[in-house]
């Protein structure tokens, strides 16, 4: 929540707009326009003591808009909050009545899952990685495929597994 009004915040002083699908009232167009709409009269009576209590409570009231809109910036932020916390609460409670009722949760431990991505990568691997007789190095096999490094690596370690076995 904190960082998300920080972010917002930010954002903001950097005049990006940010739009909320469920949540239009904290809109920054909204917030601007709490900040445009306040009351830019400054008053001279003649009498000091008038004037300075006028202005005094137009001040106010400015700093009070800006806060409340803050402030519905804040309850958002902890609203999200809360519903991602209910959600972690909500799957780990499914989790476990699942695993009470004989049901297995997740992948089992040392399954291979075969993707259709998967099945085209490897086959660009074998066909043009130098390793397996072909005449691209690593880096160049790996912008080939478009894997990222760490996938890239697991499925030559995997076609290597499966050759050998």
């Amino acid at each position: 929540m904190k960082s998300g009004c920080e972010l917002y915040e930010d954002l903001f002083k950097r005049d990006i707009s940010i739009e909320f699908l469920k949540e239009p009232h904290i809109n920054t167009e909204v917030y601007k326009e709490a900040l445009n709409n306040q009351i830019k009269i400054k008053l001279e009576t003649g009498n000091k003591a008038t004037d300075e209590l006028m202005n005094t409570i137009i001040e106010a009231l400015n700093k009070y808009t800006i806060e409340l809109a803050k402030e519905q910036i804040k309850i958002v932020f902890d609203q999200a909050q809360k519903e991602l916390e209910d959600l972690h609460i909500r799957t780990s409670e499914g989790m476990e009545t699942a695993k009470r009722n004989g049901k297995r949760v997740g992948t089992p431990k040392g399954a291979k899952l075969t993707t259709k991505k998967s099945k085209e990568a490897k086959e660009i691997i074998l066909k043009h990685c130098k390793d397996f007789n072909g005449t691209l190095n690593d880096i160049e096999c790996m912008k080939l495929t478009g894997l990222a490094r760490n996938t890239f690596y697991k499925y030559k370690r995997e076609l290597k597994e499966d050759i050998n076995e």
